[in-house]
């Protein structure tokens, strides 16, 4: 029923005021599990595809059995659910854990994964945001290393640092956190990735530094490439290369594209949003507008 508040829960459409997982699912437990955000613009889901491909390579690279469950049966329930609530502009939450069972073995728990797909308004940061820029501070929380964990699998438990370091940004009363690794080269910000401009070239952390490997991360490369004409480099970069740029910004599904005019109390260029940011966000905003998959 359009209108209606469901969630999609193991393979049914359910209300989420009644909607409960088991007291021994292993995302619970153990934060074991992978997950997606993804959002609609007018009836449109961006980069469905690119995502759901992104949760089953996380889901694989963490060993999960995953029987029946198929990325276009995920797909099918994204639309419906979508459909089912009405819901044409917004957040979906697409969580996926490994099964259940008390105890750390997998071999030794019910390796069904349980599939948890939401919808909800989120919004990171307020328009006044995106019109003068974010203040950000670099965090004491480091990244976890790719040699624990790659940074390519976007899985539930690692969150924990980026909650950690979103904690140390509020106290600072800053609008983000920066997020260097253990050798000190800056990897993202608490929840999305980052981007230098530099004498009119365009630079971000490659996923080696400890980053995630964003799908509007991504949209921002092409978008800067084939619209802007302007190169796109992955290298390391450290606190000075953020200091001394021409200008920053942040990039990632719930923030989209957002200016950063500050961090550490020094100002990134100007201390404003620059003309490439303007331009880029500008560019993404006509592109989720006119793309993604219809439901």
């Amino acid at each position: 029923m359009a209108g209606a508040d469901l969630v999609y829960l193991d393979g049914e459409y359910v209300a989420k005021a009644t909607a409960t997982i088991p007291l021994f699912d292993h995302g619970y437990l153990y934060g074991d599990g992978v997950f997606e955000g993804v959002r609609a613009y007018n009836g449109r889901i961006f980069r469905l595809d690119p995502h759901l491909d992104r949760l089953f390579f996380s889901a694989r690279a963490l060993g999960f059995q995953m029987n029946s469950l198929t990325l276009e049966n995920v797909r099918r329930a994204v639309l419906e659910l979508c459909r089912r609530n009405d819901h044409a502009n917004g957040y979906i939450r697409i969580t996926l854990s490994r099964g259940t069972g008390l105890g750390l073995d997998p071999a030794h728990i019910e390796q069904r994964p349980r599939l948890v797909i939401s919808t909800q308004e989120l919004r990171l940061y307020t328009t006044d945001s995106y019109n003068e820029g974010l203040t950000m501070v670099t965090c004491a929380t480091r990244v976890p290393s790719p040699d624990a964990i790659d940074p390519r699998i976007k899985g539930t438990g690692k969150y924990i640092n980026n909650i950690l370091a979103k904690m140390e940004a509020n106290r600072a009363g800053a609008g983000e956190g920066l997020m260097l690794n253990q050798q000190g080269h800056v990897a993202e910000a608490t929840g999305d990735n980052i981007f230098l401009v530099k004498d009119g070239r365009i630079s971000t952390p490659p996923t080696s530094a400890g980053c995630l490997k964003g799908i509007t991360r991504q949209a921002a490369m092409e978008l800067a490439e084939q619209q802007l004409r302007l190169s796109v480099r992955e290298e390391n970069l450290t606190l000075y290369d953020v200091y001394t740029a021409d200008e920053c910004f942040l990039t990632g599904t719930a923030a989209e594209i957002i200016p950063g005019v500050m961090l550490d109390q020094r100002p990134i260029g100007s201390g404003k949003p620059g003309d490439v940011t303007r331009r880029l966000i500008g560019a993404f905003r006509a592109l989720t507008g006119e793309s993604g998959t219809p439901f």
